[in-house]
């Protein structure tokens, strides 16, 4: 599933393929598609794009004498387990594309796709973000730390904190992938209690003695969780492409598995949380995992398993 850097990486395809076309006509939505039709019409208009944690707003902005005269309309998209924007020929459609924006004549025409597989991606008219998640981890850094550790009191950090990572009131944009690569660089295992591990920041604060530079030394030589639930994602974001699926290309699928440490590789352990999602780990899992279980289960690296295991609720 697209977690938050894929949106991003999303959000940057949009912007740079679209820069200096001019779209034109109506949106077209596919008759598959349970999402609601847009009623958008415009004899030229641009598009943009902008993430925020799991969300991906999208502005079409009519130009100046298009006509008929409208204000401009935003989408909100999240997008489920398999969702992503291509750019192609009008004539050559990509399979599963469910809404379409036409650039204006004369031809060659193009069509920027929402193209969902598995059909689980929504979008929404109005352009506000969903109510209830929290600030973005990439774009919202500070306000996403004050927010977490504000609210430590709440029921979400009763959880493994391998569970708390997913809840999007609080980690806008962590998923599955994120969450065992972060839990693994900090070596906490993943069925630890989510408070115990988060309230030990609320006390953390450098030395005033410090220079700025040695604090930012400090931060990059010893960062805490919530830390790395910043810079983490934008890691993925700098390596640039589409995203981690293997639609994506090989490529960027390539890179991404080069830069993984711990989701899906050979010699890790995994178990399943409450909600029936894989975590990855090494070592113990911590005094909250499943009852019963034996053994952690070995795996091997599988590259399938980063296109069919659910990275969290979207």
């Amino acid at each position: 599933m697209p977690e938050g850097p894929e949106l991003h990486l999303a959000s940057h395809f949009v912007n740079e393929a679209c820069r200096g076309l001019v779209f034109g006509g109506c949106v077209e939505k596919s008759p598959i598609s349970r999402n609601p039709e847009v009623p958008f019409e415009s004899s030229a208009y641009h598009i943009s794009a902008l993430a925020r944690g799991k969300e991906l707003r999208l502005t079409l902005s009519p130009l100046p004498g298009a006509q008929p005269l409208r204000e401009p309309l935003a989408l909100v998209f999240r997008f489920g387990m398999s969702g992503s924007f291509q750019l192609a020929p009008s004539d050559a459609l990509p399979p599963h594309a469910h809404l379409r924006f036409y650039t204006a004549p004369p031809s060659p025409r193009l069509a920027l796709c929402f193209v969902d597989i598995r059909r689980f991606g929504h979008w929404e008219l109005g352009g506000k973000w969903q109510p209830g998640r929290g600030p973005c981890v990439l774009l919202e850094y500070e306000q996403f730390r004050e927010n977490v550790l504000r609210n430590l009191v709440d029921k979400a950090f009763d959880r493994p904190i391998c569970e708390a990572l997913l809840d999007q009131r609080f980690f806008n944009g962590i998923g599955n992938y994120l969450r065992a690569e972060i839990l693994y660089r900090l070596k906490i295992p993943p069925f630890e209690k989510a408070r115990t591990v988060l309230e030990a920041l609320q006390q953390r604060r450098p030395s005033p003695e410090l220079t700025l530079s040695q604090k930012i030394r400090a931060k990059l030589q010893n960062p805490d969780l919530l830390e790395l639930c910043h810079s983490v994602p934008k890691e993925v974001v700098q390596l640039g492409g589409k995203g981690y699926g293997q639609e994506s290309g090989e490529e960027d699928f390539a890179a991404f598995r080069a830069w993984l440490q711990c989701y899906g590789m050979a010699g890790m352990s995994s178990l399943r949380d409450r909600h029936g999602r894989t975590i990855w780990f090494q070592g113990d899992p911590g005094p909250l995992a499943p009852k019963g279980f034996c053994r952690p289960q070995r795996i091997k690296a599988d590259t399938s398993s980063l296109e069919t295991e659910g990275t969290s609720a979207s």
